[in-house]
């Protein structure tokens, strides 16, 4: 992110609209589990949202100064931050009940490296999980924040198939004022239905 982006995103105004606006809107509806991986979490305002809402959150932060921030900050508590890159998680499949991105989608340069976050999201997903989030949509502003920056939008038509094309299931789309949510879920196995209550019982004996 570029100064003013970086800015901006520490605002008590971005706080107030992330906390009273944003999230309650992406999220409705959305069961987030025991355990989320929020992936590009940039100064936490989001995570600070999630922490009171889930037993555990795991952060991915591909900035190290931002990451290493986030570790400082959430020590010895349910948060855990990791410096990693979107599109080659460094976490086993099916390690999550969710996998969350707010406003970070038009951070990925290209639209193949959007799609292989896109696969690596169901990956890392527990059978029945939820991958969800929100991003924004065109306009002069996003593109005067994003001046020396990088800014690959992600369109709300597309975006439900090339989820399917990642083996989502149940993929949606809604656009709002400024921004578009979407979500999707990883099918259940059908030799395995169970749930991550369940999922995190057996990883716990195993």
């Amino acid at each position: 992110m570029n100064r003013l982006h970086r800015l901006y995103c520490k605002s008590g105004h971005w706080r107030r609209t992330v906390e009273n606006q944003i999230l309650p809107w992406a999220l409705d509806g959305i069961d987030l589990g025991e355990s989320v991986l929020e992936v590009g979490p940039g100064p936490g305002v989001t995570t600070d949202w999630l922490q009171r809402r889930v037993s555990r959150v795991q952060c991915l932060e591909i900035d190290p100064a931002l990451a290493e921030a986030l570790q400082c900050r959430y020590r010895a508590t349910n948060v855990e931050v990791r410096c990693g890159d979107a599109t080659a998680m460094p976490y086993e499949g099916c390690s999550f009940g969710s996998v969350v991105a707010f406003t970070m989608l038009h951070h990925i340069p290209t639209p193949e490296l959007q799609d292989r976050f896109f696969s690596e999201a169901y990956r890392v997903l527990r059978p029945g999980g939820t991958f969800g989030g929100v991003d924004s949509l065109p306009s002069i502003l996003m593109s005067i924040f994003h001046i020396r920056d990088t800014l690959t939008l992600v369109s709300p038509d597309t975006i439900t198939q090339r989820l399917t094309s990642a083996g989502f299931v149940d993929a949606r789309a809604n656009v709002g004022r400024d921004r578009f949510r979407f979500s999707a879920r990883r099918p259940l196995d059908p030799a395995n239905h169970m749930t991550e209550h369940a999922w995190a019982i057996s990883s716990q004996t195993s």
